[in-house]
């Protein structure tokens, strides 16, 4: 071999291996057309995409996946001027891993997102609750003392429940517990429904009340609103 020779020349004289057939003619000719700079960047990815491809079929169960990651690969490839910057940036920050078609869920995938309102600016959810929809926390009994900062709070009820895609619920507690009582206490306060939510807008809404009373419950509390008790004659018969 010359001096001015290619290294990669003395590769069309060497023995291909058994089982390489017609791919190693192939191979040796990627290599050569790359090392002599025949082809342009980022031409030079999509070359070695298209020799190995089939070997992509053939080696692997998944190639469609792979085939696809090294299609985005050659499209990420093409925002950077030179082989040497691609190769740089990708030796510096590698990626951790690559993407695959979606599986069957699993039981770590299953969670819950707690944010507030300002926080779920701009965010989108499949479902959202949105808790505690009483006056005093929307608007904030911080924020009732002038009307601009009442308007403030309403446009944050109307962030709320527009971060919602499939379904929107709006939590109202009828009643807050005190906190710092007895274990066996019930010092509890009620709660009414934000001023933001009138009752010609409920129409527009589906009341759900939780726990739901089931009907032998229900046909109970009915017998007992049905008895009358007449306190006065009670009364009149212990003391005569």
């Amino acid at each position: 071999m010359g001096e001015n020779a290619h290294p990669f020349e003395a590769l069309k004289d060497a023995k291909a291996p058994s089982r390489s057939g017609e791919a190693w003619t192939g191979f040796v000719n990627l290599l050569t057309a790359l090392g002599g700079h025949q082809v342009g960047w980022p031409g030079e990815i999509a070359a070695v995409r298209y020799w190995y491809e089939p070997h992509l079929e053939r080696l692997h169960e998944d190639a469609s996946t792979r085939l696809a990651d090294l299609v985005q690969l050659e499209q990420i490839a093409g925002g950077y001027p030179s082989r040497e910057k691609f190769l740089t940036e990708l030796t510096l920050d590698p990626p951790d891993a690559t993407s695959d078609q979606a599986g069957v869920p699993l039981l770590d995938e299953d969670y819950l997102i707690l944010s507030t309102i300002h926080s779920a600016k701009g965010q989108e959810w499949k479902n959202v609750f949105v808790m505690n929809t009483v006056d005093g926390c929307i608007p904030s009994d911080l924020a009732t003392g002038e009307r601009d900062d009442i308007e403030e709070e309403r446009r944050l009820l109307y962030v709320a429940m527009t971060r919602a895609k499939d379904s929107l619920d709006i939590m109202v507690p009828q009643r807050f517990y005190v906190h710092g009582q007895h274990s066996r206490g019930d010092r509890h306060v009620y709660a009414s429904r934000t001023r933001f939510i009138d009752r010609d807008m409920l129409p527009l809404f589906q009341s759900i009340s939780w726990p739901i009373v089931k009907p032998e419950e229900q046909a109970w509390q009915e017998a007992v609103k049905s008895v009358r008790i007449d306190m006065a004659a009670r009364l009149r018969g212990m003391w005569s």
